[in-house]
């Protein structure tokens, strides 16, 4: 009777055991609170009135429901133009680094060419240098150009494999790539096929797990910037959402200076950052499936 006991709440392995499992329950409960507390305290400020926001003891579920600060965000956001605005930088750069990556990190793992060594050095270099390094020449050429203020500086980039972490995405593709076996370059130029024609043919489709991978982290982090679209777009009259929301932060304080809406300012700010994130839930939502596959296929986890 002891012995049933003990491997009930033991278990014959030690993750079989209803005290391990517990343990794991309790742990992963607590980090999925640890994520999840400031959502539920963004969703639940912003839909409080003034009566809510000033009784003490409405601290999470409001007695009452009041959206009018999603409209007063909406206002203060443009959001309208600003979504538009953050989808063409995302989903372009995205778009771009999941072609151009890939010909480069398949360049680098399965082709041999001049300063091979050299520029793959190069690569790992441009991948640990900081942005602020080369950010005022980089302001300099753009200026020439004469595309400051426009979103083609965030673009341009990714078209030759560079842009936000573009370096990481080719190691990315040059890492999954070398994981391939030689027989399959060996079949493809015994039938005749140049290495442009084994790229499309054969190495593209097979990284349809890097791909996936590649377009989450790069529209993410591009819908997040702030630091490239700051410095190219600090005087545009429409900006992505990101620079939207600082916009918003000066006006309100700048507001709340002058004594306008003190009650209403963290309601409002709450409901700004609610529907700058609430595109990449739903983006999350429908392709977390993937991303996890992928980022099991790629290595990532290691």
């Amino acid at each position: 009777m002891l012995q049933r006991i003990r491997y009930r709440l033991v278990g014959r392995e030690i993750d079989q055991g209803i005290v391990f499992k517990t343990v794991i329950y309790i742990i992963l409960i607590n980090v999925a609170f640890i994520y999840l507390k400031p959502i539920l305290y963004m969703a639940t400020t912003m839909i409080k009135d003034a009566k809510n926001i000033l009784d003490p003891t409405v601290i999470w579920v409001p007695k009452s429901l009041y959206l009018g600060h999603l409209k007063t965000a909406i206002d203060y956001l443009s959001y309208g133009k600003s979504l538009l605005l953050s989808f063409v930088i995302a989903g372009g750069v995205s778009a771009l680094q999941v072609f151009s990556c890939a010909v480069a990190g398949y360049a680098f793992a399965r082709l041999d060419f001049p300063l091979k060594r050299f520029w793959g050095t190069m690569l790992l270099f441009t991948f640990i240098m900081p942005p602020q390094v080369v950010i005022l020449p980089t302001i300099m050429m753009f200026k020439s150009l004469g595309l400051m203020d426009t979103v083609w500086p965030m673009i341009l980039p990714a078209l030759f494999g560079h842009g936000l972490k573009g370096a990481m995405f080719v190691i990315i593709y040059r890492s999954f790539f070398s994981t391939l076996p030689k027989e399959l370059d060996e079949a493809a130029r015994i039938d005749g096929a140049s290495a442009f024609k084994l790229f499309f043919r054969v190495m593209l489709p097979l990284s349809r797990s890097v791909i996936v991978v590649v377009v989450l982290f790069a529209f993410v982090w591009n819908w997040n910037d702030f630091y490239l679209p700051s410095i190219f777009m600090f005087t545009s009259h429409d900006v992505p959402l990101s620079i939207a929301l600082a916009r918003e932060a000066a006006e309100m304080k700048l507001d709340e200076g002058a004594g306008v809406m003190t009650v209403y300012g963290e309601a409002i700010k709450m409901a700004s950052s609610f529907l700058i994130i609430f595109p990449l839930l739903i983006v999350y939502f429908f392709a977390q499936r993937w991303f996890i596959e992928g980022v099991e296929r790629t290595g990532l986890v290691e």
